[in-house]
């Protein structure tokens, strides 16, 4: 399950704002490579909607289907931000539902043939 956990106000690159929503996945435990000692986390990601910010407001807390999987992707520089240290990363965070609910396209003949009955 994915939680909507909050939303944040972006802008485009042409300057358009637009509302992203901030999602966090199941709660995990992961042993500290540092220490060696567990602690709990979520992957977080956010994806872009067609909400506006008082519609996003409504959002949080709403539950659905999916999980959130790390995606490798060009390296970029991060900083932490309870430390201040900048490190070099090579993934991301994506959304993926278990079970997509997206719209297959009819080909073109398929809507010739539907404009014939």
């Amino acid at each position: 399950m994915v939680k909507i956990s909050n939303y944040a106000m972006r802008k485009n690159k042409e300057g358009k704002s637009f509302t992203a929503l901030e999602l966090q996945g199941d709660v995990e435990l992961v042993q500290s490579s540092q220490t060696g000692k567990f602690y709990a986390t979520a992957k977080r990601c956010s994806i872009s909607s067609t909400f506006s910010e008082e519609e996003a407001k409504t959002l949080i807390g709403k539950q659905f289907p999916g999980r959130i999987e790390r995606a490798i992707c060009e390296e970029y520089n991060y900083i932490i931000k309870e430390t201040g240290v900048e490190i070099q990363l090579c993934h991301t965070y994506v959304y993926n539902p278990e079970e997509s609910s997206a719209v297959v396209p009819m080909k073109l003949s398929a809507y010739a043939k539907l404009a014939e009955v």
